[in-house]
Formats: C-alpha cells, structure tokens, sequence
C-alpha cells in the first residue's frame, strides 16, 4: 500500500498539469478544426453523425510536449522518441486533413521506427528464453523491435472507432507502463507515461461518449508510436516474462489487430481493408451492447490484463495462471462470435464432439443467413 500511495503522491504534479493543458487546447483545436473543415467523414463502418472535428489529437500532442519540456532534461534517447513522434504525428494529421494512402503512411512510419531506434537507440539488446537460449543477434533483435513500433503504432490506430474507446485504453495502458516503471526504478518512463496519461485525460472528457471532436489519425498514431517505444525503454534486456509485460497490457489492440489480418487473409483480402468485424464492432451490433456498453467492456479487458501484468510482475507463476484462464475465455469469446471466421471453433467443438454441449450459434453465420433472407 505505501508503493501505491508514493507513486499516486508522486505522479499527481506530472499527471495534473498536462491534463489541464489538454482541457485547455481541445476547446481552440475545435474552433480550428470547424474553420479548416477538417471533420470525420461518415460511412458504412463510422457510427457517428455530423460534423466533429477529427485532429484532437493535436491537443494532446502540445500537451505532452509542453508538459515534458518543462519537467524533463531531454537526452539522447528522448530526443530520438520525440522526433520520430513529430514525423509520425505529422504524418497523421497531413493524412486527417487529405487521406494520404496506407503505404505513404507506413513510410513515414517506419522512418519513425528508425529515427527511434538510430536517434535514441531504442532497441531489444537480448532476449532470455527458456533452457538457456538467448537471442543476441543484432539483425534480429532490431528486426523485432522495428516490428514492434509499427505494430503497436498501428494497432492503437486500428482501435480507434468508438467515442473514447481508444483514448481510455490508452490511458488504462500508461497508467499500468508507469506502475511497473515505477517499481522497476525507471522514473524517466514512469514520469513520461504519466504525463502522456494526463495529456490523454484532459482530450478524453470531451472525446468520451457521446464524443465532441475525434482524435484522429495525428493522435491515435502519435499515442501508438509513443507507447511502443516506451514499453521497449523499459525492456532493452528481456526475459520471456519481462517482454510479455507490455504485450499483456496492450492486448485488446494487438489481439484485435493480429485477428483483422488473419480474417482478411482468409478471405483473401489486403490487410489494410476496412471492415466491420473488430472487437468493438462485434460487442455494439453482434451482441447489441450498443456504444456505450462496449466501449466500457474493452476498458474493462484492458484493465483486467493490465492487472495481470501487475501481478504477474510480483508472482510469476499466479500471474501465469491467470493470464492463460484470461486467453482461455477471450478464446472463446472469438470462436462464440466468429471474428476469424464461422468455422473457427476449436475449444467449443471439441467440447460438442465429447459433451454434446454447447449447441452454440455462431452469430457471424447466423447474420450472413438473415442477409440472404
């Protein structure tokens, strides 16, 4: 309990005053955004209506910095994370204001990725496996840490379709990657991802449901990019364990990302495809929770991995337990819904074939089958 209460009495300053600034500059980055026009457009996957304004991000991005310079004494490794946080940040809000194409927008991105790792030296030195093995490649460990920014940059991005869906999880991810921070005696990653955290806040007020201005693509690859490379800060030598921490905690938008790409695979699609068949989709119209309801219940699947993560940290092997019966019901939670596809179905058919139990409906089937009706 005095861990919790040092590091609460210790992040409310770097917390507190970048969620004002960001309260603050959402209000003029509105006014702006109406007078340049630059608004969210509708179509067949958005679930919003009218005019919002979609580069709020820029009102956490100034936050962030204004926040960082005035508590921080930036470095070498600092200056490469925020560089390539600007191009990538750029990049976003050139692509909110003209809809660059997806591969202009991986370019810049992996510039990005290598102006973090070349700038700051952010990168993967080793990795422990089990049974003595240990990868200690350089070709590989910065083949890994490159996928890794992109991936993670991505994957926030990917999430972002609900009012505060992405902004929440990304506060529930800071908040977890500064505690762990915290104990492990890096204060410059604790005090960084709570000022993020706090930058994120003072937007999520007016961003929460039923949401006032978007965040964008300036913001929801700005937060991706700083989050991969802050968990990667923490973890340039890492076990199996250690290097799971951060994907524990990130598992909504990398579960949800690596499913996109293996439902569009199947079906023989590009990956960067739009479609209808994430996380948050599924919960508001496959299981008619509605908007509000499922964005709460990713907040919640962020925050109980999260939790895991902690716990795992203090107590490996309950941590492991855990983690695997979380999988085992988000498992089935995917085959129940169809979000691979309506024949993936390992652990409920094999229970059907021994049990006769369940008689489940797959929900995707089943909406195809009322189409054709």
């Amino acid at each position: 309990m005095n861990t919790i209460f040092n590091f609460l009495k210790s992040s409310l300053w770097y917390f507190a005053l970048p969620a004002v600034l960001s309260v603050a500059f959402v209000p003029l980055i509105k006014k702006a955004g109406l007078y340049l026009e630059v608004y969210a457009q509708e179509n067949n996957r958005t679930v919003h209506h009218g005019k919002i304004v979609r580069i709020g991000g820029v009102a956490i991005f100034l936050a962030f910095n204004i926040a960082l310079a005035y508590f921080f004494q930036a470095d070498k490794t600092i200056d490469g994370v925020m560089l390539g946080g600007i191009v990538v940040f750029v990049t976003g809000l050139v692509d909110d204001m003209i809809d660059l194409k997806p591969k202009v927008k991986l370019l810049f991105e992996c510039i990005a990725a290598v102006i973090a790792m070349a700038v700051g030296g952010i990168s993967l030195d080793a990795i422990y496996l089990p049974l003595g093995i240990t990868i200690n490649m350089g070709a590989i460990n910065l083949l890994i840490t490159f996928l890794w920014i992109i991936g993670v940059t991505n994957a926030i991005n990917l999430i972002d379709g609900l009012d505060g869906l992405s902004s929440g999880i990304c506060m529930i991810v800071l908040v977890t990657i500064s505690i762990i921070a915290y104990r492990m005696y890096r204060f410059d990653i604790w005090t960084m991802s709570i000022i993020l955290a706090g930058s994120i806040v003072g937007f999520w007020i007016f961003n929460f449901h039923p949401a006032s201005i978007f965040m964008g693509d300036c913001g929801a690859l700005y937060l991706g990019y700083m989050i991969a490379c802050f968990s990667l800060m923490g973890f340039k030598t890492a076990t199996v364990i250690t290097l799971g921490f951060p994907i524990m905690v990130l598992f909504v938008p990398i579960s949800d990302t690596l499913i996109a790409i293996v439902r569009r695979k199947l079906r023989g699609e590009s990956f960067d495809v739009a479609d209808k068949g994430h996380l948050h989709h599924v919960l508001m119209y496959r299981l008619n929770l509605g908007h509000l309801k499922a964005v709460l219940v990713l907040y919640l699947v962020t925050f109980l991995f999260s939790v895991d993560a902690l716990i795992t940290y203090k107590n490996e092997k309950l941590g492991m337990i855990i983690l695997v019966i979380l999988l085992i019901i988000f498992d089935l939670f995917i085959e129940f819904t169809g979000m691979v596809n309506g024949k993936y179905h390992p652990i409920l058919g094999l229970l059907h074939k021994i049990f006769g139990w369940p008689k489940f409906v797959n929900l995707n089937e089943q909406e195809e089958s009322q189409k054709k009706e």
